[in-house]
């Protein structure tokens, strides 16, 4: 019975004695890193509330296919899903390079739907990989590891809320928050100086006030040096290193290490251990994390708080879908200076700024100069998902042999939609024509303080290109600058640029190159991609064999040389406004024998960049009646994309020649008329300007009337066109002063596109390309021409009974006649009618995919090159 109550008594004491002895408390890693990811849950919903359709990004990016890297990795991936991040893992074979692996992390840096990258370590490449060199090319601000350079040192000197900070550390320091102890002021010693942990948690504790002990392999007094920590922080990499009784009693001990050593009780043979011996631990310090479930969780989790955290910092910065792009908004000097003085005495930005601004990746990009680039196709498919923007096309009423200032008006609508509005807008126009280019209408793409610049430059860089860092002087362009007197090949100044590419060549000169460059230009123009160019190329009907069958450049077996030749000249040329609206400036097909406008591809990868917000303004040749037809029926109907507003550009000077004053003559002074105010005469002409806004409206869309302002036109002559112009049916009518203004002068044009966007669509095309060619024709000269019929000549018959038999009769109609004229004489002004339209002559561009249909007054000349194709080649040359 004693020994009984002997043995209670003991068992009693051992009680007693253990009741007295205060056990370490457990910080769960795994309950902190839920808290953690419930609260960053909310962060991310309330984003997507505030900001609708956007994600915090994340990309991890594996090199090789280990397994504890796809444990991690998986790990990553889950915790993401959870809390609502767009996690994406990018994953390379061993056989990657280290060239392929930074391609890929310029490529997410660039990517502004991403903002968390993570390089998976280790590099598991059978190819030699610099770790430092790969993990510092992840943009700093992307670096939710933590690892760069720039973060570790913004670290280091205590910029902490400008960098990441690596994320085990601070799950470190989270832990340590939770146990309710404040670090200022406190004794901390870490254990271990990677650049992973150890570093990083030294500076970390240093920065929130700790005074911090940095202990290593080499530390002599270790045992000493813990027993000092009120914070013990251990990242050695060694199992149960460092002994529970040297732990300072009531210490927080945070245990970084995860280790594996023998054990027979497991069916794997091994069990995970720390770097503390936890047992021992336990009894004497008052907060010890267990190994597993306490760092490990914690890295996780802060992995997806620095992802976040990379988001706001994101949106804090730009809003989602907008474009952070610097504008220069232009104060218009007194007296107006010429366009080429406006073009010389810009500024502008570099293109590579441009492109990143508007959202382009570099590898998207191939720079030719300072201030021009051709953007690769390989953007408009990285972007095909993204919603189009709005489409407004530009188009005018029958001109001048002067112009009226379409271009300018819809560059300068671009500009007051972008740089004044603050809406993401790109202007799509027609590369110049050479004719235009060395004529009338001089050198610039728009005009004042509406132009494209610098465009002697871009000129400049397509006749003497950059190889290798020199440029290409040919011996005929050396023999050009010697007769300017210029005697240096580069560098060249800008006035010695532009009188080197200026060549004024008299138009009239010209000679016919033939058809086929008018629909290999038509071709560039309509073709949405590489494959469909070669496809088009290989439908061009270069003769017909004496059975009557077409013979095509396929079976000549020479369109895919022509493929590979143009495969550059498909890709959109990227500049900029005088204001730094971005502009694609691409293909030059003409607007009488083909559909005169720019590509599809230029507007349609302008439609992606801009947003489900934000507007292109692309622009039809000529007048309503034949540019905008043909942008509709032609264009439109291959591209599938559908315009929301149509402009058309009017001018006062324009209205009175259609109302009754004598012609204007190209290099001559405006007769005494045109500077006159006679309203009844204006009033006269302004029946053209409802004509062509019926062409327009024939379409199902609202119609919008730019007056482009002159200096002598008086008010009550603008408000007379914008009264009639509304009186028939526009929108809205308003007067611009883009020109002297810049997109400050289109303001009120901008608003009244901005309103008519949002009205909804009824687009439909004039005709049905399953009817005859005839009745297409017929629809078009009575539509839009105001035609009693068409005059079919006997060998216009022919050729469309040839053209249905070999069944091209379902292709869409071009007719190529006077853009001075909605009849078929140029000197017939303001609406005529009761005239028959004659077709003297078809030609079938199966390649571009219409029928080209010639009237009496068809020019189907190409202007002259800007230099001719075979300067530089000779018959003989000193060299051999």
């Amino acid at each position: 019975m004693f020994a009984v109550t002997a043995s209670v008594l003991r068992r009693g004491a051992l009680r007693y004695r253990d009741s007295q002895r205060t056990m370490a408390t457990i910080v769960s890693g795994n309950k902190t890193a839920k808290l953690v990811k419930d609260r960053l849950k909310k962060e991310v919903a309330a984003m997507k509330d505030q900001f609708p359709g956007f994600r915090p990004g994340l990309v991890v990016l594996q090199v090789g296919d280990r397994d504890d890297s796809n444990l991690y990795i998986s790990m990553k991936l889950k915790a993401a899903a959870e809390i609502g991040i767009n996690a994406n893992h990018i994953r390379l074979p061993e056989t990657a390079t280290e060239d392929e692996v930074l391609q890929r992390i310029v490529a997410v840096n660039e990517n502004p739907a991403v903002h968390g990258l993570i390089v998976q370590l280790p590099l598991d490449s059978i190819n030699p990989m610099n770790t430092e060199k790969v993990t510092n090319a992840v943009a700093p601000e992307k670096d939710v590891d933590g690892l760069t350079s720039i973060n570790a040192g913004k670290l280091s000197r205590g910029d902490l809320g400008d960098c990441f900070i690596p994320c085990t550390p601070n799950g470190c320091m989270e832990l340590i928050s939770q146990t309710g102890l404040s670090v200022m002021g406190k004794n901390a010693v870490v254990i271990g100086r990677s650049k992973i942990v150890g570093a990083p948690m030294h500076d970390l504790l240093l920065w929130n006030h700790a005074t911090v002990t940095t202990c290593h392999s080499k530390t002599l007094d270790l045992a000493e040096q813990v027993g000092r920590a009120d914070i013990l922080v251990v990242g050695a990499g060694r199992a149960e290193m460092v002994k529970g009784e040297w732990v300072k009693e009531g210490a927080v001990v945070i245990d970084c290490g995860i280790n594996h050593i023998p054990d027979s009780s497991k069916a794997s043979g091994k069990r995970v251990v720390g770097d503390v011996h936890y047992p021992s631990a336990t009894e004497r310090a008052g907060y010890i994390t267990p190994v597993p479930g306490g760092v490990g969780p914690m890295t996780v989790a802060m992995l997806m708080k620095n992802t976040v955290e990379s988001a706001k910092r994101f949106l804090q910065k730009y809003t989602p879908g907008k474009w952070n792009i610097e504008y220069t908004k232009k104060n218009p000097l007194e007296p107006q200076l010429s366009d080429a003085e406006i073009s010389c005495s810009c500024q502008s930005k570099t293109i590579g700024q441009l492109a990143r601004e508007v959202g382009l990746f570099s590898e998207e990009v191939e720079p030719y100069g300072r201030s021009r680039a051709k953007i690769r196709l390989d953007a408009l498919k990285r972007m095909e998902k993204q919603p189009d923007g709005k489409y407004v096309v530009v188009t005018g009423i029958t001109s001048t042999p002067l112009g009226e200032g379409k271009r300018t008006t819809a560059l300068g609508l671009a500009q007051a939609l972008g740089a004044h509005l603050n809406i993401n807008t790109f202007a799509c126009v027609q590369e110049p024509s050479p004719g235009s280019f060395f004529g009338a209408r001089g050198i610039a793409v728009g005009g004042g303080y509406s132009q494209i610049i610098p465009l002697e430059e871009a000129l400049f860089d397509l006749l003497v290109p950059l190889r290798e860092g020199q440029r290409s002087v040919s011996p005929a362009q050396l023999n050009r600058l010697t007769k300017l007197g210029i005697e240096k090949s580069d560098p060249l100044t800008r006035t010695e640029i532009r009188r080197f590419v200026k060549l004024d060549i008299d138009p009239d000169t010209a000679t016919d190159s033939g058809s086929l460059e008018n629909e290999i230009m038509a071709i560039l123009s309509l073709s949405s991609s590489e494959e469909e160019m070669q496809q088009r190329l290989a439908k061009i009907v270069v003769a017909t064999n004496k059975s009557g069958d077409p013979v095509t450049t396929e079976d000549l077996d020479v369109s895919g040389p022509l493929a590979m030749l143009l495969k550059d000249a498909l890709k959109p040329v990227l500049m900029q406004t005088v204001e730094g609206t971005p502009a694609f400036l691409h293909t030059s097909p003409l607007a009488d024998i083909a559909q005169g406008s720019p590509s599809i591809l230029a507007d349609k990868l302008a439609l992606k960049m801009v947003g489900s917000e934000g507007f292109v303004v692309t622009e039809s040749g000529h007048g309503a009646d034949i540019g905008l037809e043909k942008f509709f029926n032609i264009k439109c109907r291959y591209s599938g994309l559908r315009p929301d507003v149509v402009v058309i550009v009017a001018t006062v000077r324009t209205l009175k020649m259609h109302g009754g004053a004598p012609p204007v003559q190209a290099g001559l002074p405006l007769p005494k008329e045109y500077s006159q105010e006679n309203l009844k005469q204006l009033e006269g002409g302004c029946c053209h300007l409802k004509r062509q806004i019926e062409n327009a409206q024939a379409f199902g869309l609202p119609v919008i009337v730019a007056v482009n302002k002159f200096s002598g036109d008086t008010d009550p002559e603008l408000e007379l066109v914008c009264g009639q112009a509304r009186e028939a049916g526009a929108f809205d009518a308003v007067q611009c002063t883009n020109w002297s203004e810049g997109g400050a002068g289109a303001l009120a044009l901008a608003e009244a596109v901005q309103r008519a966007a949002k009205l909804p669509g009824q687009f439909s095309f004039l005709y049905d390309t399953q009817i005859p060619a005839a009745d297409k024709l017929r629809t078009v000269a009575q539509k839009m021409y105001g035609a009693k019929d068409i005059d079919l000549s006997p060998k216009s018959k022919e050729k469309l009974a040839l053209y249905t038999k070999q069944g091209f009769g379902n292709l869409p109609v071009c007719i190529a006649k006077t853009h001075l004229s909605l009849s078929n004489d140029p000197m017939l002004k303001g609406v005529p009618t009761n005239f028959m339209l004659p077709i003297t002559d078809i030609k079938a561009h199966v390649g571009a995919g219409f029928l080209c249909c010639m009237t009496e007054s068809t020019n189907t000349e190409m202007d002259d090159p800007m230099w001719p194709c075979f300067h530089g080649n000779n018959l003989y040359s000193d060299s051999k």
